[in-house]
């Protein structure tokens, strides 16, 4: 019996001490998070009023709805696009894909994720703002987005069909289901909860998308236009990093109300994505 404890007891305070240790670095973490989302409120939530909602910025000060209605306008384009990219790319890859084709996309989507945002915003400005003549633009600022939120896209949806079991296919196709029917009739409500996960994941990624846009999108104090090419736009992100640089208290109270409706936005966003997986998990049991 002595024997034994003496071979446990350096195993077990070598486990402790590492579960101690990755405790106080998860609550040091949140600290920190949580010390910087409640002096980013503490600033922000003060400083939206209605006329933020109402009045376009002007000059340092004026309102946020140019930037919210841009904000909206970049992520709902960027998502139209990536979510028919990614898709496409998720269906083709796990369907239809060859096994060297399949290591190589997905490879190719890790190494996307891993692109400095700075990086794909000066070459979507020379290939598109310069080259291309679009100048910044709505189009050119969604483009960007879309790139950033590829990869998140179309490794959730991998994920999601290829956890769609093999044995419901094979059915579907023994009871003479084509390969569309079997993608829009088997795989899709299968693999739905982690497609909207990724795409709800994405959305709080582009919103806090910056040098990107900055690039490629541009700057406007006037509402959005639908215009494809010279057409700047504002947007939330521009104001946090512009406006509070600015000698004007005016300025700050801005920057501080467009940070604290961006992490609004954001958490609103990751948490309707839990909240919608642990239905669809609930109601799956």
């Amino acid at each position: 019996m002595a024997i034994a404890r003496t071979g446990v007891a350096p195993k077990s305070w070598a486990s402790r001490t590492w579960w101690t240790f990755s405790t106080a670095c998860l609550i040091a973490v949140i600290g920190v998070l949580f010390s910087i989302f409640a002096f980013v409120m503490a600033r922000g939530f003060p400083a939206i009023k209605l006329s933020l909602f109402t009045t376009s910025t002007h000059g340092t000060a004026g309102g946020l709805l140019n930037a919210i209605a841009g904000t909206f306008l970049l992520v709902v384009i960027g998502l139209a696009i990536v979510t028919l990219v990614g898709l496409g790319t998720a269906i083709w890859t796990v369907e239809f894909a060859p096994l060297w084709a399949k290591r190589v996309i997905r490879f190719m989507v890790d190494v996307l994720a891993g692109v400095p945002s700075i990086v794909v915003g000066y070459f979507l400005y020379v290939a598109l703002v310069e080259e291309a003549g679009w100048g910044f633009s709505l189009v050119a600022g969604a483009i960007a987005l879309a790139i950033f939120m590829l990869p998140y896209v179309v490794r959730a949806a991998d994920v999601a069909f290829s956890n769609v079991p093999r044995t419901v296919r094979e059915g579907a196709v023994a009871l003479g289901a084509r390969p569309a029917m079997v993608i829009f009739s088997i795989d899709f409500p299968w693999a739905l909860p982690g497609i909207l996960t990724g795409l709800l994941v994405a959305t709080g990624i582009g919103l806090g998308e910056t040098a990107p846009l900055i690039y490629t999108a541009g700057w406007s104090n006037y509402l959005p236009t639908l215009a494809p090419t010279h057409s700047p736009v504002g947007y939330l992100t521009y104001v946090v990093w512009t406006y509070i640089s600015q000698p004007f208290e005016a300025s700050h109270q801005l920057a501080y109300a467009a940070a604290a409706l961006l992490m609004i936005f954001i958490f609103a966003t990751n948490l309707l994505a839990r909240s919608f997986v642990e239905y669809r998990t609930n109601r799956s049991r």
